[in-house]
């Protein structure tokens, strides 16, 4: 295999259970990939909203990096137009610090939220914050890989708690322009399938501007797609039924936890168009371990990518842990 295999957790609230379930249901699966030989395990960062329980992945990093041994952790990512770049390199500091070299920083532009949650999450409201990102990410990485000139305002501000360690740090993002900050920053680069599965074109653009002009001397693509394996393809796309209702109120704007299967089954029994449009908006790859093995080996040969990333979302917690050991038995990483 010439890729290797990750995992991005965004932390799901399975309906009549609490975000607090959900949050120790990650460190859990952490704990799971990581046993089955998965390279990174990566969580998001979501707001306001009743699906997804992660709203600071600095904290649930460190509780994560805690409870394993191996596997990488990391971001995937922090929302950067959120924060103040000196606030998020040192958290990140402290984190390597506290997890040598084992410690990820990818960060994107999107919010994570809703427009009115975004807002909410400013600290001076008395306009709307400016889309600055490129400035945002500059400044984040001058501190971390100690690049303020001499007589920068901030460069005392350089020296950050975690000392010589640093986390490696990626760009996250679904679209052209992220693809090409990358490059020209010389990052190693997160392309989000599971929201644009037409990335192909980006992947190769950043590969061919790429500018070894950051820490990274080559070009090093992620693509993070969304998967689900089961026993049988028949039992897979019973146990996606949750995930595809949730995600199909989701683009009608309701919000709502991830339903129980027979919840699912019975929406769109009564409403097929809407397994139909979210087919057309997302990549979806359901089956047995051979069908989904040969799906991601596609996905990886589209983006010549050097590691998928697998996201996965079920009502069952049980069953998402399994499909992960599964794709892991099928591309024989497991321990």
């Amino acid at each position: 295999m010439s890729f290797r295999l990750s995992v991005l957790d965004q932390s799901p609230i399975s309906e009549g259970s609490t975000g607090a379930d959900a949050l120790k249901r990650s460190i859990d699966l952490a704990t799971v990939t990581e046993r089955a030989g998965y390279h990174r395990y990566w969580v998001a960062e979501h707001h306001g909203t009743p699906m997804l329980a992660c709203a600071s992945p600095e904290i649930l990093i460190g509780a994560i990096a805690a409870a394993t041994d191996r596997i990488r952790v990391g971001s995937g990512g922090v929302m950067l137009p959120h924060y103040s770049p000196l606030k998020v390199a040192e958290s990140f500091s402290m984190l390597s610090a506290l997890h040598h070299d084992r410690i990820d920083l990818a960060v994107g532009r999107a919010p994570g939220s809703d427009p009115l949650t975004a807002y909410a999450l400013q600290r001076d409201r008395r306009q709307v914050a400016p889309d600055d990102f490129p400035q945002q990410l500059s400044e984040l990485l001058a501190y971390l890989w100690n690049r303020l000139p001499a007589g920068h305002r901030f460069a005392r501000l350089a020296t950050l708690p975690g000392g010589a360690e640093r986390p490696d740090v990626w760009l996250l993002g679904s679209s052209p322009q992220s693809g090409a900050w990358a490059a020209e920053l010389g990052l190693p680069y997160a392309f989000a399938d599971f929201i644009n599965p037409a990335g192909q074109e980006i992947a190769v653009r950043y590969r061919t501007t790429f500018a070894p002009t950051g820490l990274a001397t080559r070009p090093q693509v992620i693509a993070a797609t969304w998967a689900l394996c089961a026993e049988t393809d028949a039992e897979a796309e019973r146990l996606a039924a949750s995930s595809r209702m949730a995600f199909s109120l989701f683009f009608q704007g309701t919000l709502i936890p991830v339903p129980p299967i027979e919840t699912a089954l019975k929406y769109f029994a009564t409403n097929p168009e809407s397994s139909e449009a979210f087919s057309r908006r997302r990549r979806a790859i359901v089956g047995s371990p051979s069908t989904v093995r040969a799906a991601l080996e596609a996905v990886a040969n589209e983006y010549q990518a050097d590691e998928l990333m697998i996201v996965t979302i079920t009502f069952d917690h049980g069953a998402r842990c399994r499909s992960y050991e599964l794709i892991a038995q099928a591309f024989g990483i497991s321990d």
